[in-house]
């Protein structure tokens, strides 16, 4: 039991090793010239102007919230439906509980009206 213990501190060993070489072989190979306008902050090219703070609508929020809603929907809900019959009842349960859950995220879109189209 203690090997395999050995064989996995290896290979941690071995990753973070590999890690910090890959980042000092980097630094070592980078050539750099740091000059006042590369370091200036830009956004897309765009020289800054005024502050960096901006508000952001909650709608934005708010369809990224339907995006999780159906991803996570569409990850479980399609693998499950391929061998749910050698699952069994409790599974059926399982994804009822889950679907219902997904409801309540689709009836509170609805009603912030982000389920309309403009």
């Amino acid at each position: 039991m203690s090997e395999s213990y050995g064989v996995i501190a290896a290979i941690v060993v071995l990753g973070l090793l590999g890690l910090v070489g890959a980042f000092a072989l980097n630094k070592a190979l980078t050539i750099t010239y740091p000059t006042a306008d590369k370091l200036k902050t830009y956004e897309s090219g765009v020289d800054p102007v005024g502050e960096g703070w901006a508000q952001v609508h909650i709608r934005y929020y708010l369809f990224a919230y339907l995006y999780v809603i159906f991803a996570v929907d569409a990850v479980y809900l399609f693998p499950w439906a391929t061998i749910f019959a050698e699952l069994g009842v409790a599974t059926l349960i399982e994804m009822f509980v889950f679907l219902a859950f997904v409801a309540v995220g689709l009836l509170y879109a609805y009603r912030k009206g982000i389920l309309g189209w403009t």
